[in-house]
């Protein structure tokens, strides 16, 4: 993992780039010695992306299995549609 200050990243975008790009690294940036962003790769996106899909799926089953929950089968018998 690597830390660089905005400047720093600023001034070697280019090179940051190819290393998260090609390299698979990431790279913490920080503004007055604190993290901000980071840049991390497509890949990492992915599958924090999956990740988090997965999260709302199991948040959603155990919503569905509250009391008070309605089915959307259920709601469109009840509105009329």
């Amino acid at each position: 993992m690597n830390v660089l200050s905005m400047t720093k990243a600023r001034q070697e975008f280019s090179n940051v780039a190819n290393q998260v790009a090609f390299g698979g690294e990431r790279v913490y940036v920080e503004k007055n010695g604190k993290p901000v962003f980071a840049f991390v790769s497509i890949s990492d996106i992915k599958t924090l992306e999956a990740l988090e899909d997965r999260i709302d799926i199991q948040d959603a089953l155990k919503a569905l299995k509250e009391p008070g929950s309605v089915s959307l089968k259920d709601l469109k018998k009840k509105l009329g549609v």
